[in-house]
């Protein structure tokens, strides 16, 4: 920029610098950045003798195009395209550039405005998988909630028959079957406090706690089970989402985890929370390649509960699966 020889003289490095602000506003204004940034160049040359500035100064400004595609809206996208084509056109109709300065520039200009388009494309089909993921996270928790209810209701049916049946010659049993049914009301409105405004689509019943077992079965890696604690006391809703995230879990070492022999998962069941750990002993060469972003569905299923879960690489060997959910 101190070069005596500069094309523009002292005008070039003070448009390179006035024009930096606009780096800040690419994200929130795009298209008032091309508008200022093109509009500034193009002005430019009537002060230095129809000599354009030089164009290696500018070059940051390939990262507003970038920005007009990646974040601006539809309209914006438009508008400032058309500033674009404005500044080329006049430019080279005033004799600033050259024909080959001309198409140059206009290329290297759609390459960024196509850098930009195909990440948000990218971006765009990523938000809308993850959303997909939420989506079917949420239908199958509401099935396993409705499931859950739905038992709490019939057990409470049952009892208030049985309440009727031997009100008349024993009122006692009547009572008593009266607080059972308020307690399994309790239970079933805690449960209907979580579920999610989702659909419930057909499928198998909700799984269970107890039946964590049968997922040892299938090919790969040996899977072993600790427990810890009273799993008899986990509620429903949530056993059904350590079920779940365990095989998703185990589903995933056995597919990615490399060398991996021995697949541990390990439940506690504490006082206010119960808590999952899966771990393999494969080699720990980094996060496995986990297609159907099982990981994003298995953490979505924990925070619905309001609990967490966490995936990432072992301090040893392997991957580790944590999640731990109130109970």
């Amino acid at each position: 920029m101190g070069r005596s020889d500069l094309p523009g003289g002292v005008v070039a490095p003070i448009l390179a610098v006035a024009l930096t602000p606009t780096l800040l506003i690419r994200r929130s204004h795009p298209l008032l950045a091309v508008s200022v940034a093109f509009g500034a160049t193009l002005v430019a040359p009537i002060f230095t003798g129809n000599v354009p500035p030089e164009e290696y100064s500018l070059v940051y400004l390939l990262l507003l195009l970038y920005a007009l595609f990646r974040w601006g809206s539809g309209r914006e996208a438009a508008l400032g395209l058309a500033v674009i084509v404005v500044k080329q056109v006049v430019s080279f109709g005033l004799g600033q550039v050259g024909a080959s300065d001309t198409a140059g520039g206009t290329a290297i200009s759609l390459a960024a405005l196509a850098v930009g388009a195909a990440v948000r494309f990218r971006s765009g089909a990523r938000a809308r998988e993850l959303e997909q993921v939420r989506l079917r996270e949420r239908e199958r928790l509401a099935r396993d909630l409705h499931d859950t209810v739905a038992h709490h209701v019939s057990a409470m049916a049952i009892r208030a028959q049985a309440g009727l049946a031997t009100a008349g010659v024993n009122p006692d049993a009547a009572t008593d079957a009266l607080r059972l049914i308020e307690s399994e009301a309790k239970e079933a409105l805690t449960e209907m406090r979580t579920v999610v405004r989702a659909l419930r689509a057909d499928g198998p019943d909700a799984p269970r706690l107890a039946e964590l077992l049968g997922l040892a079965a299938g090919a790969g890696a040996k899977v072993e089970f600790e427990t810890d604690g009273d799993l008899g006391t986990v509620p429903p809703a949530a056993g059904a989402a350590i079920y779940r995230i365990a095989q998703e879990a185990i589903t995933n070492a056995r597919r990615h985890a490399r060398g991996a022999t021995r697949i541990l998962v390990r439940v506690t069941a504490e006082k206010d929370q119960v808590r999952l750990s899966v771990t393999d002993d494969g080699t720990a060469a980094g996060p496995p390649i986990i297609s159907g972003y099982g990981v994003s569905g298995m953490r979505e299923r924990a925070e619905l509960l309001g609990g967490t879960c966490t995936a990432g690489p072992g301090a040893e060997r392997g991957w580790h699966v944590e999640a731990v959910l109130p109970a």
